[in-house]
């Protein structure tokens, strides 16, 4: 039997990559021939994804001091993980965040240093930003525009919030109070003017230029390309040839809910699976009742309870594949 494990990171408790490795032991001990396809949706995971960083530079952090951020360049294509550069966990997380001046700079530098070490292409992955800058820190510290002509710039977007809802979608989640939400909301309403009198591109309409608090609107202005984070990495590995080559499909991610249907990477390879007509198997770690009907799905935390989830993570998971796969091949 051929099974492609195409995981989501159990966030907090495992990588994609982990999870993937989980569920390929146990396929080999079950006597399949497994195939490894981690997946990310242009998120956290994204870098690890696309083959993991192999550069650390120091540039600026979320919060402003310095940060050692991991990124890749392989040939002429880099990339950027914006949650190793500008992410609310570099920031201290919610609590210790500091919504208003969260800053987008390091991003910037990143990029710049890309292209000045030599990249053609760069891919930035956008989720889990610290930042509701609008871009504006990155866009400044990439120097002058006209050096990225002839540069494939691409943003790989995880939401498809529009540039002026950000700051209401996803500014609490990075410790914003209401009323900081509302200063947020009048600079990035400001921001829109500057882009359009400035640069003369327009950033209030396009889908997902509110990904990472607007940084997605700010690469546009630079030329990058929007792009959706799931079907990216999936062109970009060649996920539909993988599953057109397997038997069954097994997926995942740390909480199944009714937001995994919504552009994440569960619901991405339902699609790729459904479309090839090869059954998907999906593990997660919690199963909102919600969404328990819509595909075939068993929950760690059901099956094993809590603690068990929690602590053996990794050989929950393979318990679960071995039984699916014993039971398939009689």
């Amino acid at each position: 039997m051929r099974v492609l494990a195409a995981p989501d990171k159990y966030r907090g408790s495992l990588t994609a990559l982990e999870v993937a490795g989980a569920i390929n032991k146990a396929v080999n001990r079950s006597g399949g021939i497994p195939t490894g396809a981690p997946m990310a949706d242009g998120g956290e995971g994204t870098l690890e994804v696309l083959g993991g960083p192999n550069r650390t530079t120091t540039v600026t952090g979320p919060s402003g001091g310095p940060v050692k951020a991991e990124w890749r360049l392989a040939g002429k294509t880099a990339v950027i993980e914006v949650a190793r550069v500008s992410g609310l966990t570099l920031a201290g997380g919610p609590e210790n965040n500091d919504p208003l001046e969260a800053t987008t700079k390091g991003t910037g530098e990143l990029i710049r240093c890309a292209l000045e070490q030599g990249a053609k292409r760069i891919i930035v992955g956008l989720g889990g930003s610290a930042s509701t800058d609008g871009g504006l820190g990155a866009l400044k510290a990439m120097g002058s525009l006209a050096r990225y002509k002839g540069i494939e710039l691409i943003a790989a977007c995880d939401v498809r919030t529009d540039f002026l809802s950000s700051a209401d979608s996803f500014a609490a989640q990075k410790g914003a109070t209401p009323t900081q939400i509302k200063f947020l909301n009048r600079r990035l309403q400001r921001l829109v003017q500057v882009y359009e009198e400035d640069y003369k591109v327009s950033v209030e309409e396009v889908p997902g230029g509110g990904a990472a608090g607007g940084l997605a609107g700010g690469l546009l202005v630079a030329g990058a390309k929007l792009v959706d984070g799931f079907d990216f990495i999936a062109q970009e590995i060649g996920l539909d040839e993988m599953i057109l080559e397997s038997d069954i499909v097994i997926t995942g991610e740390g909480h199944l809910d009714k937001t995994s249907f919504e552009g994440k990477v569960v619901s991405g390879v339902c699609r790729y699976a459904d479309a090839a007509s090869v059954p998907v198997f999906v593990i997660a770690g919690a199963i909102s009742a919600e969404v328990a009907e819509k595909v075939d799905c068993v929950s760690l935390i059901e099956t094993f309870g809590e603690e068990r989830a929690f602590s053996e993570t990794e050989l929950c998971i393979e318990k679960l594949v071995t039984e699916r796969i014993e039971s398939l091949s009689r």
